[in-house]
């Protein structure tokens, strides 16, 4: 099937189904994004699933992430000048709807160190942002760039420091693994 909107203007309700549909089918992973900043007086720290997380350079080592302009992680990236990334296995794909809302719940040690956000474990990469314990893989960035895409803002981060298996790990989660989709 071929639609295109039509030339009076507004789009069609089939042609927006249309593009949705194609937007969905369009591959693309499933990721836990880490963030933390000094906010209203405090240390704030979020965890929030993304699905746009791409290596976007080799030398240096750049990853780009498009966090919603809206979002509480996005704050705490633009203040904080850092991010990670956890990488799931397939088989954790429940995990990353604990994080499509800002985390409310925490659970702090005795030494006041953050041991998990909406009930998963976390420790801290070598920046200072959470990362999932289950992680089959992370990547710590620093913030380099961003570009106000309207809806999103894509920071592109040069990876400081990672962690995962030595080998080939188990294949990681990806949207088609779930039934979420992205708004498109």
């Amino acid at each position: 099937m071929t639609a295109a909107p039509g030339p009076e203007g507004p789009e069609t309700a089939a042609y927006d189904r249309l593009r949705r549909r194609v937007l969905w089918s369009m591959p693309t992973g499933l990721y836990v994004i880490g963030s933390r900043a000094e906010l209203g007086g405090g240390t704030r720290r979020n965890l929030m699933t993304a699905n746009l997380v791409v290596q976007v350079a080799t030398q240096p080592k750049l990853v780009a992430a498009a966090i919603d302009a809206e979002a509480l992680t996005r704050r705490l990236v633009e203040a904080g000048r850092s991010f990670s990334i956890s990488l799931l296995a397939r088989e954790d794909r429940a995990v990353v709807r604990r994080f499509v809302k800002p985390v409310t719940e925490t659970e702090v040690d005795a030494s006041g160190t953050t041991v998990s956000m909406a009930g998963e474990a976390i420790f801290d990469a070598p920046s200072g942002v959470p990362v999932l314990s289950r992680a089959v893989s992370w990547l710590d960035c620093e913030v380099r760039e961003h570009l106000d895409l309207g809806s999103h803002i894509l920071y592109v981060g040069e990876v400081v420091a990672a962690g995962g298996p030595d080998g080939e790990g188990p294949p990681v989660l990806r949207m088609e693994d779930t039934r979420m989709n992205y708004g498109g």
